[in-house]
């Protein structure tokens, strides 16, 4: 993975990270935490798309990866944090 790719991984992950914070509602982990479970998701995004067999080309693609993962990874953060 070149140095663009992973910038480009970075961006889009801190926006996928703020996207998924307004799309999930309820008790956040505030803009800071949202953009790194945004980073995180990102590459959890891109991963299950692989898996799945799904294209996502360009940017548009790897946001939605992006967010799909970065909306999986809040989702499972906030179950085993109410638990």
């Amino acid at each position: 993975m070149s140095t663009e790719h992973l910038l480009m991984f970075l961006v889009v992950g801190i926006v996928a990270g703020f996207l998924a914070g307004k799309i999930m509602k309820g008790a956040g982990f505030g803009l800071i935490g949202d953009l790194i479970v945004g980073v995180i998701g990102s590459f959890i995004g891109v991963w299950v798309f692989g898996l799945l067999g799904i294209a996502s080309p360009g940017v548009l693609g790897l946001l939605a990866a992006a967010v799909v993962g970065a909306l999986l990874l809040l989702f499972i953060i906030r179950i085993a944090k109410s638990a």
